[in-house]
């Protein structure tokens, strides 16, 4: 609070300078990107992780791995949480599924499902929202946040292209290849069935984080 004191010229009060300890502080306010923000943030991902894998999986003949909408999850993870928080969205994710709880989708879970031929894509979704986060980010982070929805849309389409669909398929290659015992030529081309649904996927991601991003922007952060 400030003071008043007399001038020693013409005997007038005159408030005294204030201090930095008078001054008013954001020690109550709740911070930007707080430790606590953060693994809110972290959860609800993984919890929207979660919800999709309700959706039943849908099989592909010859394949060994079935379609799921759980890829969305990891496309939005690393646009809206960033690089290293969608990341560890992913990473509590898979923990939960190791610990036994039936978040995959089908309702599969515990240490079992990471000696399946479908390891290499629950393992993936780590890197890959790692990816997402990273491309978006350095596609985005000088302009923001006066970008429009277009470049917005732009950003996100190609992250999520190269890091939820290319570099998942590159992890369930890894996986069918050293657990399933295929050859790596058919283990790439097992992939093609998944193609029309991921790039469907893609755009649902999509159309998701410009509705987001138009609504809230600050969740972009």
């Amino acid at each position: 609070m400030s003071t008043s004191v007399p001038s020693s010229h013409d005997g007038h009060v005159r408030p005294a300078a204030t201090t930095t300890a008078d001054r008013p502080t954001d020690a109550g306010r709740p911070r930007r990107g707080s430790a606590g923000g953060s693994l809110a943030r972290i959860a609800v991902m993984t919890a929207l992780m979660a919800v999709l894998g309700l959706v039943p999986p849908i099989a592909v003949a010859g394949v060994p791995a079935p379609i799921v909408l759980q890829n969305i999850a990891v496309i939005l993870a690393g646009v809206i949480l960033g690089p290293w928080r969608g990341a560890a969205s992913m990473a509590l994710f898979a923990g939960l599924v190791a610990l036994g709880l039936p978040l995959l989708s089908g309702g599969r879970g515990g240490l079992g499902v990471f000696a399946g031929p479908t390891a290499g894509f629950i393992l993936g979704w780590i890197p890959s929202a790692l990816i997402v986060g990273l491309i978006f980010w350095a596609l985005t982070s000088r302009a923001r946040p006066g970008l429009g929805a277009g470049r917005i849309a732009l950003a996100a389409a190609v992250a999520g292209l190269i890091g939820g669909v290319v570099m998942v398929y590159f992890f369930g290659v890894l996986g069918f290849v050293g657990i399933a015992g295929m050859e790596f030529g058919a283990a790439v081309l097992s992939m093609s069935p998944f193609v029309p649904g991921d790039l469907i996927k893609l755009v649902v991601a999509v159309i998701l984080v410009v509705g987001l991003w138009k609504a809230y922007p600050r969740a972009f952060r």
